[in-house]
């Protein structure tokens, strides 16, 4: 049974109730006048008169009722609908709202281990990757293509255009030699050189070269001399030197080249950041990436293929996408059910949040309340109220019937007392 198919029966059993009242009344007059028909008869006056109140009272909540001097009382809840609307606002504002009302809700609850409890479960997880999956299909659907291009060409261009790049590339190379760390570089080229000069095809190629040099210069020699072994012996030589040098260097923290090195190194770094030279260097190819056709087709076609890649990934069963959200969740999941310290602390932070962002959010969503129910139809605010409370509201009037007769009997009896006393002649 429907709302209004409750309401209308219980609103004919109380008419029922007060139909029986009229009914009482209507024998009653028709009784011999004896005391218990007198009270037959002030009972069911007395039933009436309360059955007709509390229809008034009912009534009048909800419709108007032209009765003289009385009709601006009524209908009540269509008049006051705006009151309603501010009152029943701030009462959820200052009853569920409140700040410390909030607070004490994640107090109870535990938020931080109830999100540990529920990413702990790898089903939950899985449950959490598929729905992330939807998701993101459904996003990538609806996204409009070319707005994207248009927004990472822009986003893009405009932090190439932003940028310093001589300043920058001088900043990385500051980072990238504080502690030393530059001569760890040189190092390594030392060690690959010394590697490089001591291979076999390094010293055939030195060999030839000078080889090649007798004979371009010293053409006559070349042929009375043995230009092969020579040339052997010469890249022996040389490679010996030049690996003589390079151990020097490697076995000296304070070798003169170290040094030229450490002072290259420092002085390109302050050309970098204030030489004009430099910079002008910087925008010229800033200009050349801003103006270059094959980087702009790129750019316009990277979405597209991103676009592409996470479609054909998230439509597999084996996604790996898929696969990362489940890993993620379990981790986090595990990780807060682990450290107790770490939950305390997401707690602490979400009360710290909800305390500066409760009155704010407690402010709007009073206002969305109380607007919205001003934006309703009266009559059918009116109504929906009836409907939800109205049936109750019936057995006040049923109450009010028998209330009233049991009243009205009470009233017979004391009227009657000083009588039976005998203060009274008989009536």
């Amino acid at each position: 049974m429907d709302k209004l198919a409750e309401l209308r029966a219980t609103q004919c059993i109380a008419l029922l109730f007060f139909g029986a009242a009229a009914l009482l009344f209507a024998i009653s007059l028709f009784l011999p006048p004896l005391w218990w028909a007198r009270m037959v008869r002030a009972f069911a006056e007395a039933a009436m008169v309360g059955a007709l109140a509390d229809w008034f009272a009912v009534v009048a909540l909800f419709k108007p009722v032209p009765i003289p001097f009385i009709a601006r009382h009524t209908a009540i809840i269509p008049k006051n609908k705006d009151k309603i609307a501010d009152n029943l606002a701030l009462f959820v504002r200052d009853k569920f709202l409140d700040t410390e009302s909030v607070l004490a809700l994640v107090r109870r609850h535990d938020p931080a281990a109830m999100v540990a409890a529920w990413l702990g479960d790898e089903a939950h997880a899985r449950q959490l990757g598929a729905y992330l999956v939807k998701l993101g299909v459904g996003a990538l659907d609806v996204i409009e293509d070319a707005a994207v291009q248009r927004f990472i060409s822009r986003a893009v261009r405009q932090m190439v255009a932003s940028i310093d790049l001589s300043r920058a590339a001088g900043a990385i190379v500051d980072a990238m030699t504080q502690n030393g760390r530059h001569q760890q570089l040189l190092d390594a080229g030392i060690d690959q050189l010394a590697t490089l000069l001591h291979s076999e095809e390094t010293q055939a190629f030195i060999a030839q070269g000078i080889v090649d040099w007798l004979k371009e210069e010293y053409a006559v020699f070349e042929k009375v001399l043995p230009t092969e072994s020579i040339g052997r012996k010469g890249a022996d030589v040389a490679v010996r030197m030049a690996a003589r040098i390079l151990a020097g260097v490697n076995d000296d923290a304070d070798h003169p080249l170290r040094r030229n090195f450490d002072q290259f190194t420092a002085d390109f770094i302050v050309r970098l950041k204030a030489d004009p030279a430099f910079h002008a260097k910087g925008e010229e190819i800033k200009r050349y990436l801003l103006e270059d056709a094959a980087l702009n087709d790129y750019l316009k076609t990277l979405w597209d293929d991103l676009k592409g890649w996470l479609k054909r990934d998230l439509q597999q069963a084996d996604s790996r996408l898929h696969r990362r959200v489940v890993a993620a969740g379990l981790w986090v999941g595990r990780t807060l059910a682990d450290d107790a310290r770490l939950r305390a602390s997401l707690n602490a932070h979400l009360e710290t949040a909800l305390r500066a962002a409760a009155p704010e959010f407690a402010q709007f969503l009073t206002g969305h309340i109380a607007d919205t129910v001003k934006r309703w139809d009266s009559a059918d605010m009116s109504h929906q109220v009836e409907l939800n409370i109205g049936k109750d509201l019936q057995f006040i009037r049923i109450n009010g019937t028998l209330v009233g007769g049991m009243i009205g009997l009470v009233l017979f009896v004391l009227g009657q007392i000083p009588g039976w006393l005998g203060w009274i002649g008989p009536r």
